[in-house]
């Protein structure tokens, strides 16, 4: 049926955030919350630690592949269908990962889990800029990390909450119920905003070209590097979060809020002040204040750890939670500013960017994480390099883009329709 376009209102924004930022949770959710059940899972599958890492870096890995296609494919066919297959596909998969009888299967399940997991993050982020420009966007934008900040602390304290009465498999069957409300709030409250006029040929060679054309861009490259790194920071801790919580810290399985907690507050702070902000502050101040939010975190916990025998939580997590911050500061600027390189392929940039992302992502989770996690000293150092480095990047990008000033608040008027 078709639906009306949409109007301005409270009601429109909450609604869509409510739906965007549900769908942007998915990824978190999907890591996170199995963190608890490392223990339990190497028992039962009778395997070591190792490959309980290849279950996030088998996901990681097949996430970042098809992230590729779900932003070029919704520039064809529209942002709707492909965002209701993906919820479908993701439910159908958490099912098989929960009676996978053994690794190899279970392995097998989150690689398909990986395939269409990411189809809502992706494209929602193109919803978001289908809809609004400038200012209203990176708003927008921030409304949605506000949100979605809640999931990676939430995630392994529901995980563990899972554990306390169910198993590990009982936590992959509430992803899959998870998958199932996502396609009825997709289907109830998401509409189509890219109408048919603007959407690209349905083939193989239209859609390879223009992903091609995005994979070449200069500007395209810097952005998604410099976006990539910035969240590796945070990842990096994320990631490293069961030898931080149980190896540093000596708590257990249910003690990982600790982490996280702080995570998700500083995350939703950085959102709040770029809500507030944004418009009011240069945008170059705004991104360089988080930068540098970011590296004093890394490099306060350089000089601690690398001078305490015995770490306190508190300045344990700090360098997190500073990470966190600078994240949310951060990262609404420049996927906004990312997009806007190239308006007729948002679907193909926001793939381009989720692929950079994730192929970092699997690396820190499969290698990086596992070699710097045993001392804190050196993963907060290499933290610190990935935000020097996403840093760079963005400085590099301002000298070859000269930046503009941004439109005022507006909601695109587009005829929307409901599939």
């Amino acid at each position: 049926m078709t639906a009306p376009a949409l109007r301005d209102t409270t009601a429109t924004r909450l609604r869509l955030v409510l739906v965007l930022a549900s769908l942007t949770m998915v990824g978190p959710f999907t890591i996170d919350a199995i963190f608890p059940a490392f223990a339990a899972m190497t028992r039962e599958l009778a395997v070591d630690k190792v490959a309980m890492q290849q279950s996030i870096s088998v996901y990681l890995v097949t996430f970042a592949v098809a992230s590729l296609f779900h932003g070029p494919i919704s520039d064809a066919v529209g942002r709707r269908p492909v965002i209701l297959a993906g919820c479908g596909l993701y439910a159908v998969t958490s099912v098989l990962c929960a009676v996978a009888p053994s690794m190899p299967l279970l392995l097998g399940a989150r690689a398909l889990q990986g395939l269409v997991a990411g189809a809502g993050m992706i494209v929602g982020r193109t919803v978001v800029r289908d809809l609004y420009d400038g200012p209203a966007a990176q708003r927008f934008m921030s409304h949605i990390s506000m949100v979605f900040a809640v999931a990676p602390a939430v995630a392994p304290i529901v995980g563990g909450w899972i554990l306390g009465w169910g198993s590990w498999r009982t936590i992959f069957a509430v992803l899959a119920g998870y998958g199932v409300l996502l396609l009825a709030l997709v289907g109830r409250l998401l509409p189509e905003t890219h109408p048919p006029a603007d959407r690209l040929p349905f083939h193989p060679k239209p859609l390879l070209r223009s992903l091609g054309s995005v994979a070449i861009d200069g500007g395209v490259l810097r952005l998604s590097a410099a976006i990539a790194l910035n969240f590796g920071a945070l990842f990096l801790y994320i990631s490293s979060a069961p030898a931080i919580v149980v190896d540093h810290l000596g708590l257990g399985a249910q003690d990982f809020g600790v982490l996280f907690v702080p995570l998700v507050l500083t995350m939703m702070l950085g959102s709040f002040l770029t809500g507030r902000l944004v418009g009011h502050v240069r945008q170059g101040v705004f991104v360089l204040s988080g930068f540098l939010v970011s590296l004093g975190g890394s490099t306060f916990a350089v000089i601690y750890q690398s001078t305490s025998d015995a770490p306190a939580a508190l300045w344990t997590v700090l360098p997190a939670a500073a990470a966190s911050l600078g994240v949310a500061l951060v990262f609404p600027i420049l996927t906004i500013s990312l997009l806007d390189l190239r308006p007729r392929e948002r679907g193909a940039v926001s793939s381009f960017q989720s692929f950079t992302s994730t192929c970092l992502n699997a690396v820190i989770a499969g290698a990086v994480s596992p070699l710097v996690s045993g001392s804190l000293t050196t993963l907060a150092l290499v933290a610190g390099v990935f935000t020097l480095g996403a840093l760079t990047l963005w400085a590099w990008h301002r000298r070859t883009h000269a930046p503009c000033e941004a439109p005022a608040e507006t909601l695109v008027e587009e005829p929307t329709e409901m599939l």
